[in-house]
């Protein structure tokens, strides 16, 4: 063989070399581009810098692509990885998770996200600016949330997701057992911007409360006695929905310029006190409950089956826990803490926090059994 051919043969072999070098440290690349883009980014008036990847499924014969934004403070932040995790395992559909949190937060996240079954969920850490609730809330000692900034994280969807027509909140303190994309596909109603769950209405309220009064009507959470409510017109026994988990067309609320109109109601009630002072919830629910009187959809009442947060929660039937699409323990007690019902359900999606910042509270006995 000439040295001509050595030569030609030696340079083919480099090009083979290099060509196969640089396709592992792409896909290197790609996989770490599918997990998470940029979460550096602080929310602002300014849309979020992040275009994810194509779906990896196909479902109908078209890509699906499923927004799922949910909230993760420090002190919560279990409950946010179990409900990834339930919505992940439940699903075959392309979902982007959209974890709104703040800036202390994020490195803890990340290394709970990176060392589990979860570090091949595509996702988005987006830092909550607390700056944009100035002037919008009064902090109230008798009202803990109304010192949770993140609690407010679902007013401001179009800027936490800017690139998508159509999206899912959710609470933290929710598992979900049916596919996601059924709740994604809920019909809206033209002009609607937003699917809640009726109180009145849902399974669970039927079900678990009996003589609840105006719990879960809009006098349980708006002061009729202000002249500015009364204006309004709204029939005080008006049902009132859950605004823990909803389907939001962020077209429509755009165009509506709904976070506009919430953010109003907020000012005015730092100004004038408009909420009732016996409120039966959330304080994030009375403004809601303004700009949506009579313009929102529903969803399946079993996409939110609720109470599991409170004694109410102890009254459902094992079978009807089961057959729920998505629980919600919404109230006092928390599934991570000694109190709530059907803690074992939630502790199936729990994963461990590899760093043992966030431990689940247990009774001794539990513990004991549980060895």
């Amino acid at each position: 063989m000439s040295f001509r051919k050595v030569n030609i043969i030696i340079l083919v072999l480099a090009v083979a070399l290099f060509l196969l070098v640089l396709h592992h440290n792409f896909l290197g690349l790609s996989s770490l581009l599918k997990n998470e883009v940029s979460d550096s980014g602080i929310v602002g008036l300014q849309p979020i810098d992040f275009v994810p990847n194509i779906p990896r499924h196909v479902v109908d014969g078209r890509q699906e692509e499923i927004p799922v934004v949910i909230a993760a403070s420090e002190d919560r932040l279990g409950g946010a990885i179990a409900a990834i995790n339930s919505i992940q395992h439940n699903t075959r559909s392309s979902v982007i998770f959209y974890i709104v949190t703040l800036n202390g937060t994020a490195d803890h996240l990340r290394s709970w996200l990176s060392s589990s079954t979860l570090k091949s969920i595509r996702y988005k850490i987006v830092n909550f600016d607390t700056k944009l609730l100035e002037g919008k809330v009064k902090e109230d000692p008798d009202q803990g949330e109304s010192i949770k900034p993140l609690t407010f994280a679902r007013f401001y969807l179009p800027i936490l997701v800017p690139s998508a027509k159509k999206a899912i909140y959710m609470d933290d303190d929710v598992i979900v057992q049916g596919d996601i994309l059924a709740l994604y596909n809920t019909p809206l109603k033209p002009g609607h911007a937003a699917a809640f769950s009726e109180d009145c209405d849902s399974t669970s309220t039927k079900v678990v409360i009996r003589g609840a009064g105006n719990q879960y009507n809009y006098i349980g959470y708006l002061d009729y006695k202000k002249e500015r409510i009364r204006k309004l017109s709204m029939k005080a026994s008006t049902c009132s929905f859950n605004p823990g988990v909803f389907v939001a067309n962020l077209t429509e609320w755009k165009r509506q310029n709904i976070t506009n109109q919430l953010e109003k109601w907020m000012k005015l009630n730092v100004e004038e006190g408009l909420y009732s002072r016996t409120l039966a919830g959330s304080i994030t629910t009375p403004p809601l409950l303004i700009v949506f009187y009579q313009q929102h959809s529903t969803i399946d009442p079993m996409w939110n089956v609720r109470h599991l947060g409170s004694s109410a929660g102890k009254r459902y039937s094992p079978q009807f826990v089961k057959a729920a699409k998505l629980l919600h323990w919404n109230g006092h007690f928390k599934p991570w803490g000694r109190t709530a019902s059907y803690t074992d359900v939630w502790e199936k999606w729990y994963i461990p926090d590899p760093t043992g910042k966030f431990s689940l509270i247990r009774r001794h006995t539990e513990i004991s059994n549980i060895k």
